[in-house]
């Protein structure tokens, strides 16, 4: 359980991480005026944006280690077989 904790604890300072210079950017890109709302509200969707298609691209990587981590142990366990 303790090991859990720390991924999720990992994962929170990575995304604070994420959010400043991704902050930085689009106020420097979009040369935005952050005292506005609507700008903080723009700014919030696109990173919220991100962090969805982040989420998506993250879970393929697991499926994709999982599945493959499946097909090679019941390999490995063929060849001790043998």
């Amino acid at each position: 359980m303790r090991k859990d904790i720390d991924v999720v604890k990992i994962l929170i300072i990575v995304l604070i991480g994420m959010f400043f210079p991704f902050l930085g950017s689009i106020i420097l890109t979009f040369n935005m005026d952050i005292t506005s709302v609507d700008t903080w509200f723009k700014i919030g969707s696109t990173f919220g944006y991100f962090l969805l298609i982040f989420a998506i691209e993250l879970l393929l990587v697991m499926l994709y280690f999982t599945v493959s981590n499946k097909i090679y142990k019941k390999k490995l366990d063929e060849f001790k077989r043998k």
